[in-house]
């Protein structure tokens, strides 16, 4: 379970940086701060898939870093499975599966080295880390490549690489930034029968998106975070009911404008 209430972060702004004109006009300027995130609540619950969504430079990644540990907020709280993130960072982190924008992969190692040597920071044993390569090799089909070193991956290689090696640990709770961006379509069905099989073992699952048929396909809760705020927090029907035919896109609009269209629920 993940429970966020308030979150908030903002970053400093040097005195030597003057803004745009169109800086000036974002509610998230101020004359010594960009506040990237104002005021974001929501929750996951276990076996739940939630799809975050947002336009571009909305504060979704700085939220997923919040949740990770990666980055410390400002202001409101986040506790996985009860344990609090802001107070206990460590602890937290082993319960977290963490997979960022840039995959933090080691080019000079190969997909089983790269994985093998993050589940060992994790305190695996050898004969367990063995099992568990060998069972992530086997949801995201990467035996053809176990043995390739990282710079001469394509890039699904390398996505399926790094989410491999993001839950070696068997996380409690799972978070994705945009998992599928730049993959072909049979790396994207891998990855999304991956999250598929982490929510049937009741892994809550959070993952940022701009591909409204993966949350149609996959998930139970819908977030929209604008402007750093989140605009809207529910399950994925009461996101339907924003628009009368239930078309996410309409909805993703609606949310977006603050104008729900007439005849929502």
């Amino acid at each position: 379970m993940i429970e966020i209430k308030g979150l908030a972060k903002a970053f400093a702004i040097s005195k030597s940086n003057k803004l745009s004109a169109t800086e000036k006009q974002d509610v998230r300027y101020s004359d010594k701060a960009f506040h990237s995130v104002r005021d974001v609540s929501f929750q996951c619950g276990p076996g739940e898939v939630l799809g975050l969504l947002g336009p571009n430079g909305a504060g979704k990644t700085t939220t997923l870093r919040m949740l990770s540990t990666a980055l410390k907020q400002d202001s409101g709280s986040v506790f996985i499975n009860g344990i609090d993130v802001l107070q206990k960072p460590i602890q937290a982190r082993k319960e977290i599966g963490f997979l960022s924008a840039d995959t933090g992969l080691y080019g000079k190692l190969t997909a089983f080295e790269n994985i093998a040597y993050f589940a060992r920071l994790h305190g695996m044993k050898e004969a367990a880390l063995k099992t568990r390569i060998d069972e992530l090799f086997t949801l995201l089909d990467m035996h053809n490549f176990a043995n390739r070193r990282v710079d001469t991956m394509s890039t699904g290689m390398k996505q399926k690489t790094a989410i491999a090696r993001a839950v070696v640990h068997s996380p409690k709770v799972v978070i994705l930034d945009e998992p599928t961006t730049g993959l072909d379509i049979m790396t994207v069905q891998t990855v999304l029968d991956f999250i598929t099989s982490l929510k049937e073992q009741g892994t809550p699952v959070i993952f940022s998106t701009h591909h409204l048929d993966e949350v149609s396909a996959l998930c139970d809760r819908v977030v929209v975070i604008d402007k750093g705020i989140s605009s809207f927090a529910g399950s994925l029907e009461q996101f339907k009911q924003l628009t009368p035919d239930g078309d996410l896109r309409q909805a993703f609009l609606a949310v977006i404008a603050n104008q729900p269209q007439q005849g929502a629920a």
